[in-house]
């Protein structure tokens, strides 16, 4: 059964890595070379032939790259790679929680280190050159050791409660699991703005003015209880802009990129926002986290049945089962399944995006959206006709095209 399941992941990797391929070629082929009719008026000719280069670059950028993580991975496999570095943590340590994260670590900083390279040509390269960048080298490199701090925290800190949880659950563990792992997920979502955004941003109280006042008096209108109005500095690292809201519960907090408030005027902002104020009045943030819910719950359940075999172990090389070859294996072997449950998030995804708009637009707010919208898609050069198979397989949102054709139906 281990040759079995080897083979198995090698044909996962392959059918993903050339599927991808396939939508790639596909959305760049694509591309109109002239300005199309329903364009104009959004893209002026110079500023879409733009848009056009940022997305061969970015396209071909990510041709290289994931060739090179596709090659990087097959070797790991072939050459028994992951068996190789299985056998040197067994001889650092004799626990076994250590060696699990000695593995991950190892190849999580392995994996890093290597695509350093493709990390610095995207951000110096392709996004200095579009005009994107501000991101220095010094907040470059604080940057990752943050990152890896945080992913050894956290990421270790899962990894050995799940070990933990598979060892003292027993026949049970999945329950453990999921329920140790979803209050986990439900505390990151209630504070990561306050615990995770200021090791790596500046969040300042918007100061008081005609925006402020705005967004209040909209706020107050939709019956909407804000906690607080932070400017996050999103300006250290790129030109792009962003709102979101944070936290659950009677009271929320906005974040305005300070980027956000430079791009658009005051209208625009608070039609933006009332687009946010559309997911919280649509429980869009419940539902999107009762769904993630549920497909941690499937995935925990299946890794559950996948453990208890040592030939998820031995597929990758391993003499005897232990939790972290199984556990890599099974995430390999789970990425049909993460396939499929994707595809149904992003639909779900769309469809709150709709709905959000509308709401926006029956606050009277529906031109000013459509205005920033177009503000912030040209401004960052997007492609406003993917591929409709590229399309549905990855866009979260839908198009501007297709927001604003909503938008202006509903005006009517």
């Amino acid at each position: 059964m281990a040759t079995i399941l080897f083979y198995v992941i090698l044909g996962i990797i392959i059918l993903d890595f050339l599927f991808e391929r396939w939508l790639d070629y596909l959305n760049l082929s694509y591309l109109k070379p002239e300005l199309p009719p329903e364009l104009k008026g959004i893209y002026d000719h110079d500023k879409y032939k733009k848009s056009q280069q940022y997305l061969k670059a970015n396209s071909r950028f990510s041709m290289i790259s994931a060739t090179f993580s596709f090659v990087l991975i097959m070797l790991m496999l072939t050459c028994h790679g992951f068996a190789w570095v299985n056998e040197f943590v067994q001889h650092l340590s004799a626990n076994n929680y250590v060696r699990t994260l000695l593995f991950f670590g190892i190849l999580g900083l392995g994996a890093d280190f290597l695509s350093l390279p493709f990390q610095l040509y995207n951000v110096f390269v392709i996004e200095e050159k579009f005009g994107f960048n501000k991101t220095g080298i010094s907040t470059f490199i604080t940057d990752k050791i943050k990152t890896w701090f945080m992913g050894g925290i956290i990421g270790g800190g899962i990894l050995l409660f799940l070990q933990w949880a598979q060892a003292a659950g027993g026949s049970v563990f999945w329950l453990l699991a999921f329920g140790g792992v979803g209050i986990f997920t439900i505390f990151m979502a209630m504070f990561y703005t306050s615990l995770i955004v200021p090791l790596f941003n500046k969040l300042t109280p918007l100061e008081e003015g005609e925006l402020k006042k705005a967004i209040e008096t909209m706020a107050e209108k939709a019956g909407f209880k804000l906690a607080d109005i932070f400017v996050m500095d999103g300006s250290k690292r790129s030109t792009k802009a962003n709102a979101y809201f944070s936290g659950l519960g009677p009271k929320k907090k906005i974040i305005l990129y300070d980027t956000l408030i430079d791009e658009l005027s005051t209208e625009e902002v608070v039609a933006v926002l009332a687009h946010e104020i559309g997911h919280y009045r649509n429980n869009h943030i419940y539902k999107g986290l009762a769904l993630s819910l549920i497909q941690l719950f499937i995935m925990i359940f299946l890794l559950s049945k996948a453990l208890a075999l040592p030939a998820f172990s031995q597929a990758l090389g391993a003499s005897q089962m232990n939790f972290y070859m199984g556990l890599l294996a099974f995430a390999l072997l789970y990425t049909p399944v993460s396939f499929v449950l994707d595809i149904f998030m992003n639909l779900f995804s769309r469809k709150h995006e709709y709905q959000a708009d509308a709401y926006a637009t029956s606050q009277g707010l529906g031109k000013s959206l459509i205005n920033a919208l177009i503000r912030l898609s040209v401004s960052s050069l997007s492609n406003l006709q993917p591929h409709p198979f590229y399309r549905f397989f990855h866009y979260s949102h839908p198009t501007l095209l297709q927001r604003k054709q909503a938008i202006e139906k509903q005006i009517s």
